[in-house]
């Protein structure tokens, strides 16, 4: 057990409370003000979208993004922090509506490619040599709109593009089953990793592991992280949890199902996750209810959850649980570990 855990969370982590069916029920919060509240909060990255970094990069030159992107470096070591990564928003343009790299119109392919290109440009200016891909339109709505062979094909390119565009760039996929497509292309993490065996350079294709993604797929999220750690492709993680297979709900870290939580945070430390420098994203939201004032305890409650797990983990006895697994007795073991969870 040696895991080194540093978090991150991103700016869209503290939000206005708004959802399809209703407004908005807490005011904005500047950029810069998020930023104050990130060593509060005992974190020390931030995961970045390319126009969270820059905003409006469709509108400026290559020169201009790579200037603003360094003055954000500056404000970032100033508050004490780094970028974690930077992900393309490729769902939020109408040139993707149909998708960004399996969109059916080659111009709309590639406005995403270059798009995906400039945030390579303000990853290197932030410092950071990660780029996450959340495939979020590439799949579809009906089965007859899109050729799945050619679409996989498609996105193989997509990235093969961006590991020639530099050579020290990282392109981490992570994986959804649906939402906001009905089915994606790249659904699981065995999806991902596959895809990037495909690569020109499958050394620098990884994944990224959302919990609330794998449980919507119907996995389990430990086991998804542990699949990734034997193929040494686990970048990153985005930890929250997740009420069933319903929408994207982002819960706090351990909210719903603290066992499986503990699961999640007991194979990262066996495996020493965080010693090669990856972090620990907490992707999660607040409660709409929530008022102003105690809008961010959703990232301080899922941090100090983690870290509780993870002492509850390292005082487990393994020789029980080596005891119990010879002598195949998984009742007493799994007694062992719900009185362990219950402190007793």
């Amino acid at each position: 057990m040696a895991g080194k855990f540093k978090f991150t969370f991103g700016p869209w982590n503290i939000h206005e409370g708004a959802d399809p069916f209703g407004p908005e029920v807490r005011k904005s919060i500047s950029f810069s003000k998020k930023l104050e509240y990130y060593k509060k909060l005992g974190f020390d990255g931030v995961q970045f979208h390319d126009d969270d970094a820059v905003p409006q990069l469709n509108d400026l030159t290559g020169k201009q993004i790579a200037a603003k992107a360094k003055e954000l470096r500056k404000v970032l070591e100033n508050n004490g922090l780094v970028a974690e990564f930077v992900a393309p928003r490729l769902w939020e343009d109408s040139r993707t509506i149909d998708g960004a790299y399996t969109s059916n119109d080659p111009a709309c392919r590639k406005y995403a490619i270059d798009r995906s290109k400039r945030s390579i440009d303000i990853a290197n200016a932030l410092g950071t040599d990660l780029i996450v891909l959340w495939l979020a339109r590439e799949g579809t709505y009906i089965r007859e709109s899109k050729d799945s062979k050619v679409a996989t094909e498609r996105i193989v390119e997509a990235v093969n593009q961006m590991l020639a565009y530099d050579p020290n760039v990282r392109v981490c996929i992570e994986p959804k089953p649906n939402e906001p497509m009905d089915h994606t292309y790249i659904p699981t993490t065995g999806h991902a990793i596959a895809l990037g065996l495909l690569c020109s350079d499958p050394e620098r294709v990884g994944v990224n592991i959302e919990s609330a993604h794998a449980i919507l797929a119907g996995l389990d999220p430990s086991d998804e992280m542990g699949f990734a750690l034997s193929f040494n492709k686990l970048w990153t993680v985005h930890l929250n949890d997740q009420n069933g297979l319903k929408f994207d709900q982002d819960k706090s870290f351990g909210s719903v199902d603290l066992r499986r939580a503990f699961n999640q945070v007991r194979i990262l430390d066996k495996h020493n996750y965080g010693k090669n420098g990856e972090m620990v994203g907490l992707d999660v939201k607040a409660m709409r209810t929530q008022k102003d004032n105690v809008a961010t305890r959703h990232l301080s409650n899922s941090r100090e959850i983690f870290l509780r797990l993870l002492e509850i983990s390292r005082k487990i006895d393994d020789k029980i649980i080596q005891k119990c697994q010879k002598e195949r007795d998984y009742e007493e073991l799994d007694l062992y570990i719900m009185k362990s969870l219950l402190g007793g």
